[in-house]
């Protein structure tokens, strides 16, 4: 088997910054004297023809207790560090000159908690690979137990050729966080160039499943035969990912008395009149066999710095493991949240990481979260939209107006954010309906036609916004009113608040 990476331990040294002594035995005691560095490097060549070798490795890690180091660091400034990494750089150019070819030889030194003062660790393989100076990244590979929550396993650079991942730097050139397969096998990565994609493979063959999934674009590793057990990764160009604009920051469009909670004037609902949560009613289905319904097709994640005069610091939304909307004190499997910076969040049991949108994630198998990147006309107002993996859905009847917003009974059992866990303010204040940020008290009238709605606006500071069958923007709604409506073709989706409808007929 090729030696992709090579970790062995020289054992304990009187004086670990002395590189003579780390790299051969002095004197000709050759039955007596333990593997050194420069026996490591003769015994594993990196080609060989027969049993002559025709190449070395060049590229080598050395380890020592990180209590040496740091005070190597403390009293000289590293300068003993990086008197070693020379010294045993140019020891290596002048026994391996004649296998070294066009190669570089890199040394980097290291400390690591594992070990004891005076013990020293070497690692060198064809999976073990050192930066030129300068040289950036040309990859980046991270991981994920629930497409949600990403760490960084390592990056490849563009003259590296293998990277070998696992269950820790024992084993393999970079370990993976949380690896779930105890320590068996690895994942090999094969970079032959920047006009190639990263080739995956599994170590051993046939250890694991390997898959690359076209929709996310990252590749789901599972144990043979327990799909159940289950790593992601994905490989991405390093800084490709784009970086959308920041949200402007307006003043607040109202402002909450404090603290921020229900109260019997008229500028917010109770919100006891119904489970905070419920996502269904006495007047909505799954499946309506109504013709003419309304869905909840997604939600709006909000610019809360446009609301920081209410004390709102956090709003956050969870999805359970069967991607509905979770319940107050259900299990989460992934949750969305935003900050008072306007900062996206993936929340998952494994922690909160930040994000961008646009961006997929598969929290369980084969079942995918959308977060889609909002237009440029309502960046202003909102981060993201979530697209519900299970809309909910209201029959409406024909030839009738109806009004939706906080006050308006119509369409209630879709406002599912009417409640006042998904919202947090500063210092700990009870909040209200998170529905108060963005939602007027009558936001719109509907009514169904034929070949669409006509919509009239109830609320002069109430922002509308026309999205097309796919989501994708159309128009900002101006001046609508029920003698002149906005007319919504069938299909097609209006933004109100937090709420993302989609009207059919």
């Amino acid at each position: 088997m090729p030696v992709y990476v090579q970790h062995e331990v020289l054992g304990k040294v009187n004086d670990v910054f002395n590189a003579e002594t780390l790299w051969q035995a002095p004197g000709l005691a050759l039955f007596s004297r333990r593997p050194l560095l420069r026996d490591l490097l003769e015994r594993s060549p990196r080609e060989h023809r027969g049993r002559a070798p025709t190449r070395c490795f060049s590229h080598i890690t050395l380890m020592l207790a990180q209590d040496e180091v740091d005070d190597d660091r403390h009293l000289t400034r590293g300068a003993r560090v990086r008197d070693l990494a020379q010294s045993l750089t140019a020891l290596h150019q002048k026994d391996f000159g004649d296998l070294l070819g066009s190669d570089d030889v890199r040394y980097d030194v290291i400390g690591t908690d594992a070990l004891e003062p005076g013990q020293v660790e070497v690692k060198f393989g064809h999976a073990v690979y050192l930066p030129a100076a300068g040289e950036q990244p040309l990859y980046t590979v991270e991981s994920s137990r629930d497409s949600a929550i990403w760490q960084a396993v390592c990056p490849i650079y563009p003259q590296q050729r293998l990277a070998l991942i696992g269950h820790d730097a024992d084993l393999a050139s970079h370990a993976v966080p949380a690896w779930p397969f105890a320590t068996e096998g690895a994942i090999l990565l094969i970079n032959d160039g920047p006009d190639a994609p990263i080739e995956v493979q599994v170590r051993p063959k046939g250890a694991f499943d390997c898959a690359l999934d076209p929709l996310s674009g990252h590749y789901i590793v599972s144990a043979k035969g327990d799909a159940g057990t289950r790593l992601l990764m994905r490989v991405r160009r390093a800084g490709a990912a784009p970086i959308p604009a920041p949200c402007a920051k307006p003043a607040a469009v109202w402002k909450a008395r404090a603290p921020l909670a229900p109260d019997s004037g008229d500028t917010a609902v109770p919100f006891s009149h119904r489970p905070a949560a419920a996502p269904v009613g006495s007047d909505a289905t799954y499946a309506p066999l109504a013709q003419q319904r309304v869905s909840l097709a997604g939600l709006a994640l909000p610019c809360l710095s446009r609301y920081h005069e209410t004390g709102a610091v956090s709003m956050e939304i969870g999805l359970a493991p069967s991607l509905l909307l979770a319940a107050d004190g259900e299990e989460v499997a992934l949750g969305f949240a935003v900050d008072a910076a306007d900062q996206l969040f993936a929340v998952t049991g494994a922690g909160r990481q930040p994000i961008k949108a646009p961006a997929i994630f598969t929290p369980v198998d084969a079942r995918a979260v959308e977060l889609l990147a909002v237009a440029p006309a309502m960046a202003e107002r909102y981060r993201a939209l979530l697209r519900l993996p299970h809309p909910v859905s209201a029959p409406v009847a024909s030839g009738a107006r109806f009004a939706f917003g906080r006050n308006a009974p119509m369409l209630a059992a879709l406002r599912v954010l009417d409640s006042a866990r998904f919202l947090r303010l500063a210092g700990g204040m009870d909040s209200a309906s998170a529905d108060r940020i963005g939602l007027s008290r009558s936001a719109f009238s509907f009514e169904a036609g034929p070949g669409g709605y006509r919509i009239g606006r109830l609320s002069a500071t109430q922002a509308l916004y026309h999205l097309d069958d796919k989501l994708a923007f159309v128009a900002s709604i101006g001046e609508a009113s029920a003698e002149k409506p906005y007319m919504l073709p069938s299909g097609h989706h209006l933004v109100a608040g937090h709420y993302v409808l989609r009207f059919d007929a």
